[in-house]
């Protein structure tokens, strides 16, 4: 089992320690650490050293870049880290009002090729004997990209190609409509990107962290969890500056500013979407648990305490 698979078992059951742990390592001083570093500061915690003031930061380096699967550095962008800096502004230009369908969905796609490649690069790969991705799972990825972007921008679609003019469903199609848009589309692309870990299953371990096989029982858990997190994500984000606006638009003030209206949306985005991230990475155990009886015949010898375990990716 890697490193930092046995540090999330042994420290992170619970969701206040999970929280407190990803609070800590999505530090953006990590992105300036070279990759030469990184793999030092995993070869560390893999030769089990006593953590002390070196060692914590060679762990906030090991989770914050390095797979833990396959024990590679992660791609700049796609690191946890990275996710709140990358995503923010096309997130935020996502969920602001446009003006055309092409200015929508031109920011989809922007939004949901980085979160397609940012699910891709943070998978469960233990099933995997190359490490590239196949060509049916790119071709699966562009096909997700492109209907996750026409869905995104359905609310602009609805509002321009059918000429909608009444105020009432203008404000249901940009303030409401948008929140369990976000989320749909977020768990759906997540569950399309990552099926084949349910169809081949993903590497499950024994409580000493022995590989005893593949389970697609464990696949489907890992994949549908991860799912869960991003949808209530990318949910709460479009549903922060909804409440916000709502409420503000009671006060004479923000009728008098479009300007104030759009800065008060900008910067309700990126603070909702900032909080968020290390509370749906924490939503689920990054080291799930799955019971005997809930996976495959084979297996069930394996556990001898009544659990396996099982890396569920981000």
């Amino acid at each position: 089992m890697d490193p930092n698979l046995w540090f999330w078992k042994n420290e992170g059951q619970s969701f206040l320690g999970r929280l407190k742990i990803w609070v800590n390592t999505l530090d953006p001083a990590s992105l300036l650490s070279s990759d030469a570093r990184i793999k030092k500061a995993h070869s560390i915690l893999g030769r089990g050293a006593i953590l002390d003031q070196w060692d914590e930061e060679a762990l906030i380096l090991s989770l914050s870049s390095v797979h833990a699967d396959s024990g590679d550095v992660l791609p700049l962008i796609f690191r946890p880290v990275g996710f709140l800096t990358v995503s923010s502004p096309m997130i935020i230009a996502s969920l602001l009002p446009h003006t055309t369908v092409r200015h929508a969905l031109f920011w989809q796609f922007f939004l949901q090729s980085y979160q397609t490649g940012f699910t891709l690069s943070n998978r469960n790969s233990s099933s995997e004997k190359n490490k590239a991705p196949s060509l049916r799972q790119l071709l699966l990825s562009a096909g997700t990209v492109s209907y996750a972007t026409c869905a995104g921008a359905i609310p602009e679609i609805i509002s321009y190609q059918l000429g909608v003019n009444s105020a009432p469903i203008k404000t249901f199609l940009r303030t409401i409509l948008p929140i369990p848009l976000s989320a749909a589309v977020a768990f759906f692309s997540v569950y399309t990107i990552r099926s084949e870990e349910s169809e081949t299953g993903i590497q499950v371990f024994d409580s000493n962290g022995n590989p005893v096989g593949l389970s697609k029982a464990a696949g489907q858990k890992a994949v549908r969890e991860t799912a869960l997190s991003r949808a209530a994500l990318f949910g709460t984000t479009a549903a922060v500056p909804a409440l916000l606006l709502t409420v503000l638009r009671k006060t004479r003030v923000i009728h008098r500013s479009s300007l104030l209206i759009a800065l008060l949306r900008c910067m309700s985005v990126a603070i909702g979407f900032g909080l968020m991230i290390p509370v749906s990475f924490s939503l689920f155990p990054q080291l799930g648990t799955i019971k005997t009886e809930k996976v495959e015949k084979n297996l069930q010898v394996a556990a001898g305490d009544g659990l396996l375990y099982y890396h569920r990716g981000l």
